[in-house]
């Protein structure tokens, strides 16, 4: 096993002391880094499965966000603001403070209040954040949904929520094309009785239809008071709802609460990218994601960073974009996905050779786990042998990292595709179906012991299905759905979904496992494997595979890599079926679709794609499938 003794910060051995001495006592000691207007009276309250935290204390995010910087320093800059067409915005927290107060003032106008929901559905712009800390300044619980998703898909968060009040704009940039969102929503609440407002950014100029209920952000928000008060919270007050799509069902809404939120992901973020005054963050993250509302809205602004922001695909209007924002910008920090990685490699290296890198001391990762091979790229390639890569864990539901390296607190060996160890006050094992803990290497289901203060309070409105869906396999512990081994140092290594775990011939792979023994062979640059039914071995494995640019397809190169499989992971994972297709079924935040990928192999409905980056690349899948559906005899 490669080890990397490359890391950046302090080693501060108390920190984990007291975390492992009293983890309640170690979560008060860092809830005091935040402002709060009275302090809360008991630090946990845990009534299995649920947790309020900070219980009698009182807090605002918008005003730990924003507030607490422009008291120091107005006239940092927050956002450096790009475009996909080449627009630049540059806001100080000064401005983003007026801005956020203005609109506040726009939502009081309009009725709204404490406890009421504001879907926003927004591209990746200033007012993006605007909004959100709209919302918590005034105590309404937003629900932010990714600009990318359907008509259909906003009704049934929308519904759901029952949001009273839609942010949105007269259209978003990506790949050169105008998404017209204000039609989108037009279609999706066309009978919505109870929305009574929608705001539009007039942000592309595409000519939209205005209805009673519509409201013009130029004309409306901007005409309102720049100064409003944060109105101060109950630590457990809700301060968003974050729809997850599950593998069956409608999307889960995950309710995140105030106190013990800001505490986690102020934390995590310090200890995580180090971060200091002079850093520019870069994280790729769209904000319609979890990753979004921690590490590119929260997290940066509590700590009043400078953070790097972009409207449009990365690899627009060719895979050079994101190298050349980050040597215009002087980006020190880049947090991204494995999956970026993955297209960014696929065009090899003489791209970001070509830009001046030099700038860039810490680089991220976040999503997936990410495959040793493309950890390597990303170390020398990149990061020229002189930053660590952060390669963090965490969900939706945890609502802050949960296993990751250190920089801030501590440095210790890295070892590629390993997310390292869990963070202090964070106690997580790897156990088998009955609940007890697995040996050092073996593969078992990762949970977590102790409540943590970013813990989801339940999903909205459905306190049974939280029980059920994270509390019901094991008694009083967090099951996070993901199956993992713990090495010898206590490193975790993630290895995929538990529903994306194949049983074959009574062996239980992850598929993360079988796609980065894929992805290390040089002429692979992704890899997406799923099962199908088999009455001998229970599943048969299939793959899917794109190559590097400029490599050939042949059945040779099919054999080769089988034989690749049958060496890097073992025969047991020998694929039945291998195809080469061009592109994989992804979602907008870069995500592999394997759900859809088991769909298809087994003849199911596909269900809603809305969320795909390209849904040409369904097709792709399904031509590639003709040959196997013909293999087995299906018409």
């Amino acid at each position: 096993m490669d080890f990397y003794d490359i890391g950046l910060g302090n080693n501060d051995a108390k920190t984990r002391t007291l975390a492992n001495q009293d983890g309640v006592k170690f979560w008060e000691s860092q809830a005091k880094n935040l402002f709060w207007s009275e302090q809360w009276h008991t630090a946990l309250e845990w009534n299995p499965p649920f947790a309020k935290w900070f219980v009698g204390g009182k807090t605002n995010a918008s005003y730990n966000a924003l507030d607490v910087t422009v008291r120091k320093n107005p006239d940092k800059k927050a956002i450096l603001w790009e475009g996909e067409d080449g627009s630049q915005r540059v806001l100080t927290y000064q401005d983003l403070l007026s801005q956020v107060s203005k609109l506040a003032n726009a939502l009081k106008k309009l009725g709204v209040k404490k406890g009421d929901r504001v879907t926003v559905y927004l591209p990746m712009v200033p007012e993006l954040i605007v909004s959100l800390l709209a919302c918590a300044r005034i105590g309404a619980i937003h629900t932010v949904i990714f600009s990318g998703f359907s008509a259909q898909s906003i009704r049934d968060r929308v519904v759901d929520s029952k949001s009273s009040v839609i942010i949105t704009a007269d259209g978003g940039r990506r790949r050169g094309t105008i998404i017209k969102l204000k039609d989108v929503v037009d279609d999706a609440i066309a009978d919505l009785d109870f929305v009574k407002n929608v705001i539009i950014l007039e942000h592309v100029g595409n000519r939209v239809t205005y209805t009673a209920r519509d409201r013009k952000w130029g004309e409306f928000v901007d005409s309102m008071e720049s100064s409003c008060d944060a109105e101060m919270l109950d630590s457990a007050h809700p301060l968003y709802i974050l729809y997850t799509s599950g593998t069956t069902g409608k999307p889960k809404g995950v309710l995140h609460g105030t106190g013990g939120y800001l505490t986690h992901v102020f934390a995590t973020f310090k200890w995580i990218f180090d971060i200091c005054d002079s850093d520019v963050y870069f994280c790729t993250a769209d904000i319609g994601w979890v990753t979004g509302h921690s590490y590119v809205v929260y997290g940066p602004l509590m700590h009043g960073a400078t953070q790097v922001m972009y409207e449009g695909a990365l690899d627009y209007p060719n895979s050079a974009r994101m190298w050349e924002i980050i040597a215009r910008y002087r980006v020190t920090i880049l947090y991204t996905t494995p999956t970026a990685l993955r297209m960014f490699m696929k065009s090899g290296d003489d791209i970001p050779n070509s830009n001046d890198l030099t700038s860039l001391r810490l680089l991220g990762t976040v999503g997936e786990p990410i495959n040793p091979q493309v950890w390597k790229w990303y170390f020398k390639t990149i990061g020229k042998e002189k930053c660590p890569i952060i390669d963090t864990w965490w969900q939706t539901e945890t609502g802050a990292a949960m296993i990751s390296p250190l920089p801030g607190i501590e440095t210790i060996p890295l070892k590629p595709g390993s997310a390292t160890r869990p963070v202090p006050g964070v106690c997580i094992s790897i156990v088998d179906n009955a609940g007890k803990k697995v040996s050092p290497g073996s593969k078992g289901y990762l949970v977590v012991e102790n409540p943590w203060p970013g813990m989801l309070l339940t999903l909205w409105g459905d306190d049974e299905k939280y029980k059920a869906v994270y509390w019901s396999k094991y008694k009083n512990m967090y099951y996070a759905g993901d199956y993992a081994k713990m090495d010898n140092d206590g490193y975790i290594w993630m290895l995929g979904r538990a529903d994306d775990v194949l049983k074959v011939a009574g062996h239980r792979l992850g598929t993360a496992e079988i796609e980065s023994g894929f992805v290390s062979h040089g002429m692979v640059a992704e890899s997406a494997v799923c099962g199908i039914p088999h009455e001998v071995k229970g599943e048969s494995i299939i793959a899917f595979l794109v190559l590097k640019d400029g490599v050939t397809a042949t059945q040779q190169l099919k054999e080769d890599l089988i034989r690749h499989i049958r060496k890097t992971v073992g025969s047991v994972a020998t694929p039945d079926q291998l195809f080469f297709v061009k592109k994989l079924p992804k979602t907008r935040s870069g995500k592999i679709m394997r759900r859809l990928l088991k769909a298809i192999a087994q003849d199911e409905k596909i269900g809603d794609v809305s969320t795909l980056e390209d849904e040409a690349s369904v097709d792709e899948v399904k031509s590639a499938l003709a040959e196997l559906q013909y293999a087995l005899g299906k018409p």
